[in-house]
Formats: C-alpha cells, sequence, structure tokens
C-alpha cells in the first residue's frame, strides 16, 4: 500500500482574455504550382516547326543528302539542332509535371508512369501509319527512366546525365573515326533494287502499301531508339536542370543565365556544325554531337531576341500556339507532309520525279511545301486554341491517362 503523500492540486494559469491563443504548429509549406513560361511554349514551336525543316525532306523519296546550295546553306544550321531541343523540352516537360504533382500533394510518379506508356503507343501507331523515323517511341522510353530519375539526388541524376553523354560521344566519336578510316561501300545490285522498289511504293504506291512497308522494316527503324537512347537520356535530364536552375524564367536571374548559353553556344557550335557539315566523315558527329552545342546557342538566343520583341506580337503567338500544341503539331505535320508528297495523296513527289526536276529547282519546292505545311500549323494552332486549352491529341491522352486511379500523398519535397 502506497503511504506517500498525496502531492496537491495544481492549477493551470488562466490565460487572459486579451492573449491571443497560442498559434498551431507549422506545417512545411507545400512547392507552388510552376507558372506558365512564354518562353517554353515558343521554344517548343521553334523545336516543332524546326523538326519539319529538317524532316520534310524525307518526304522526297530518293533525295540526294546535301544536294543544292539551299540545302548544303541549311545543314550546318538545322540538321539536328531542333531534334535535340525537342528531346530537351521534353525533359523540362517531366520537370514542370513534378514540380506539378509535388505542389498538389500528387503521389510521383502516379498517372505521369501512364503518360509515357500512352506516348509509347502512340509513337507505335504514328511509326506504322505516318513517318518511319518516329521519335516519340523513344522519348516514351527515355521518359520512363527520368521519371524514376526525378525521384532520387541531384547528385545521382548528375552521374546519370554525365555518364550517358560520355557514352554518346564516345560511340559517335568512333562512328567518325570508323568512316575516316574505310571507304564507303556501294549497295550490292539486290540492295538497289530493293532501295529501289522501297522508293516506288512511296512514290507510287497506295496508303495500305505504305503501311506494309513500315511494319516490315519497324524493327529495323526502332535500332535508332537505341543507338539515341544515351543522347535522348542526356537530354532530358539537362532539360531538367536547365529548368530548376531558372534558365527559362521570365527574369533578371534567366536573362543571366541565357546569356553564356547563347555566346558559348553560338560561338562555339555554328563553328563546328560548319565543319560537320563540309566534312562527310564527321557527318554523324554533327548531327548528333555537334548540334547539341548550337541547339543551346538557340535557346539563348531565343530568350535575347524575346526580351526585345512584342510578346503579344504575331510571331510570338504564333511559335507558343505551335507550342502549346505541340504533340498534335508534330503528327499533323507528318501527315501533312505524306499526302503532299506520297502517291496517295498529291503526288508532288512523283510529279517532280517524273520532271527530272533537281537541284535547286526541288529544293524551292520541298522549302515551298514546308512553308505550306508550317502555315497550316500556326493557323490551326491558334484556331483551336481560342476554344480549348490544349491540343486534340493532348487532350484526348489527358482524358485517357484520368482514367487511371490516383493516389494522392504529402506534398514532396522537389530534390
Amino acid at each position: 500500500m502506497d503511504t506517500s503523500p498525496t502531492p496537491p492540486n495544481r492549477e493551470l494559469p488562466l490565460r487572459r482574455p486579451s492573449e491571443p491563443a497560442p498559434a498551431p504548429p507549422a506545417r512545411p509549406a507545400a512547392p507552388l504550382p510552376p507558372p506558365r513560361l512564354l518562353l517554353l511554349d515558343v521554344l517548343r514551336g521553334v523545336a516543332v516547326l524546326g523538326t519539319l525543316a529538317a524532316n520534310v525532306w524525307l518526304f522526297h523519296p530518293g533525295s540526294p543528302d546535301g544536294s543544292g546550295a539551299l540545302r548544303s546553306l541549311l545543314d550546318p544550321l538545322v540538321n539536328g539542332k531542333f531534334l535535340a531541343m525537342l528531346a530537351m523540352m521534353f525533359g523540362v516537360g517531366l520537370a514542370v509535371q513534378h514540380r506539378t504533382a509535388a505542389a498538389y500533394g500528387r503521389s510521383w510518379p502516379g498517372r505521369y508512369r501512364w503518360r509515357q506508356v500512352l506516348l509509347l503507343v502512340e509513337g507505335a501507331l504514328h511509326t506504322l501509319l505516318l513517318f518511319a523515323w518516329d521519335v516519340l517511341m523513344g522519348y516514351a522510353v527515355t521518359g520512363l527512366v527520368v521519371i524514376w530519375l526525378l525521384r532520387r539526388s541531384e547528385r545521382v541524376r548528375s552521374v546519370v546525365m554525365w555518364s550517358a553523354l560520355a557514352v554518346h560521344t564516345v560511340f559517335f566519336t568512333g562512328v567518325s573515326v570508323l568512316f575516316a578510316l574505310t571507304e564507303p561501300g556501294r549497295p550490292t545490285p539486290q540492295g538497289q533494287r530493293g532501295i529501289e522498289e522501297g522508293e516506288t511504293v512511296f512514290l507510287e504506291g497506295g496508303y495500305l502499301e505504305q503501311v506494309a512497308t513500315r511494319w516490315e522494316g519497324f524493327l529495323g527503324t526502332r535500332i535508332e531508339i537505341l543507338v539515341s537512347f544515351p543522347a535522348f537520356l542526356f537530354l532530358f535530364l539537362l532539360g531538367v536542370r536547365l529548368y530548376r536552375s531558372g534558365v527559362f524564367g521570365d527574369d533578371q536571374r534567366g536573362r543571366e543565365l541565357r546569356k553564356p548559353l547563347m555566346r558559348w553556344g553560338i560561338g562555339l557550335g555554328l563553328p563546328l556544325c560548319v565543319l560537320g557539315s563540309q566534312v562527310h566523315e564527321l557527318g554523324q558527329l554533327h548531327r548528333y554531337g555537334f548540334a547539341i552545342v548550337l541547339m543551346l546557342g538557340y535557346v539563348g538566343l531565343a530568350g535575347w531576341l524575346l526580351d526585345r520583341v512584342r510578346r503579344r506580337g504575331q510571331v510570338v503567338r504564333s511559335l507558343s500556339a505551335v507550342g502549346r500544341t505541340a504533340l498534335t503539331c508534330y503528327v499533323l505535320q507528318n501527315l501533312l507532309g505524306s499526302v503532299i508528297f506520297y502517291g496517295w495523296g498529291l503526288g508532288l513527289a512523283s510529279y517532280l520525279e517524273a520532271r527530272g526536276v533537281g537541284g535547286t529547282a526541288l529544293e524551292g519546292w520541298v522549302l515551298g511545301a514546308w512553308l505550306v505545311i508550317a502555315l497550316v500549323l500556326v493557323l490551326g494552332a491558334r484556331l483551336w486554341l481560342r476554344r480549348f486549352d490544349r491540343g486534340p491529341l493532348e487532350t484526348a491522352g489527358a482524358r485517357l491517362v484520368s482514367l487511371v486511379p490516383e493516389r494522392r500523398s504529402a506534398p514532396e519535397r522537389t530534390p
């Protein structure tokens, strides 16, 4: 039995009515949703239209590489630059989505993983039905890896990014050395006959014949995904890093960060790309290596110009509209190119082939087709955005992904 004295009752001190109630413990603030940056929309628009300028030649089967003065002039400015920019902008998009998910307390990757799976399916259909050299499948595979890396530390992402660049550089340097040491071979008579038959299908064949041809060569064209994967991985992660560092910001910090990009990117990248376009053995290193340097210069230049023109001017509004509907415009440009050039459409390629049009005249026709397609994309995007917030493919994809149940979680701190 406890015989210790009972402690006296203690009364809690009374709080005076004039004293404020103690504040509850503060919770860590969730990250704010990222603002929409005009420069990002403009750069996406530039990337889409620039990719079209590089790819439009592929719609004319048998068009020799670098033929004519105009194409030789455009090659160091266009070849590979906008493909790299488009890849980097996909990485930026993942960084924006990651920050948005953290701001609204959504789990990561959550539905965003399914967005990449849907993009993979869209890319496969795009390859078979429209354009054999589609890049969406490669972007989807890379996006799945980067989604996982966004949950890792900055140090892990840096190691992966620079390792990917090293692998990419060593590979294409080796390819360039191999080209320099060996004489280019000529196709066998059987191989040449196969090339000519393939060109005939696109010049004169029907749509289903072309789909069958793409199906037969599907795995062969998808090898590019494996070859380009290190470059895509580097560019995606570079986009993440540049976005988080504030390079695309509409503030003084962003402007200061873009200045060295413009100086070094153009000052170093342009001479390298001119050299690569003139020396045949450096062609692959030019397209997949030097082009990245000049692309960064284009990013800085676009920001510099955007600071000096009217934000609501026609050029900025047009590029921004294409950028806001980038996926739709990318697919639509290949549909329009097929309709204009191929045999099941207007048949421009067979028309030019039958009349022996070549050299500068051929370049004029092809560049004219690029201008027509670009104008259709710009007008279509601007008209569509008057009534809708996203492009049709973007809207359809978002609705499909929204069917996947989403788990909410505590706000995630952006690493």
